[in-house]
């Protein structure tokens, strides 16, 4: 199935809004994430894998901010098909693809599609496995220690959760140069200097990235034993989160 392209921010915008999950953006999100994300398919492929060793019999898998459903599809290869997935995004039109992709690709295990707003809480339960992906970061900073603590709640014991987020360097010098490679990443995969600052600029309000170092507080006094990064890129890290 061939992918739509992102031409979004390819045209002058006068005035560029806050970026929005917009049918817009829907309806090219595969590409987008795969020219703007390094090794996103990797990430996707380790995160599947991942799950296939922490799943919980009897329990549930959640993907919040399931995009158009790469997580889940991915999870679906490696975790038996008795285990219910419950995808939940803030995103209408994503879910929309998602839902659709879902069907594409014939999933047959119990999965859950519902619309859910993780700044106004969300509740998981019995979960052995929960995935952020790409999503803490848009989460505004003042509700992220709530919700950290009500997956926490809601992960059996054992259970994990996975984060693959945008970060900043822990010395400012070194995200200098961590952006400036990010945005050289973005010009090989043919994004122009106009998009690259428009998107920039859409996002700055939306996308909040924390210190690698501030994530993993976070997680620990939120009342996780164990944490291990599993990824990094430059400004990119995935961490797993063990109760």
């Amino acid at each position: 199935m061939g992918q739509n392209v992102d031409q979004i921010f390819n045209e002058e915008i006068s005035k560029i809004p806050d970026f929005t999950f917009s049918s817009k953006v829907a309806n090219v999100f595969d590409d987008m994430v795969t020219r703007s994300v390094p090794y996103y398919p990797e990430m996707q492929r380790m995160i599947g894998e991942i799950a296939g060793d922490h799943f919980q019999e009897g329990s549930v898998i959640y993907d919040l901010g399931c995009s158009t459903g790469a997580t889940l599809l991915h999870m679906d290869k490696t975790v038996p098909g008795n285990i219910p997935f419950i995808g939940i995004d803030d995103s209408r039109d994503m879910l929309e693809k998602c839902r659709n992709k879902m069907e594409d690709f014939q999933v047959k295990r119990p999965l859950t599609l519902e619309y859910g707003d993780l700044n106004a809480g969300i509740k998981v339960e019995n979960a052995s496995i929960v995935v952020l992906c790409l999503t803490l970061q848009f989460v505004r900073p003042i509700n992220r220690e709530k919700l950290i603590r009500s997956l926490f709640e809601g992960l059996r014991p054992d259970g994990i959760l996975i984060i693959i987020e945008k970060i900043l360097a822990e010395d400012s010098a070194f995200n200098r140069d961590f952006i400036k490679y990010y945005y050289d990443y973005k010009r090989r995969n043919q994004y122009s200097e106009m998009e690259i600052a428009q998107k920039r600029e859409a996002l700055e309000n939306v996308l909040i990235p924390y210190k690698l170092s501030e994530n993993i507080t976070l997680l620990k006094e939120s009342g996780f034993k164990q944490t291990e990064l599993f990824f990094k890129w430059y400004n990119f890290a995935g961490f797993i989160a063990k109760k």
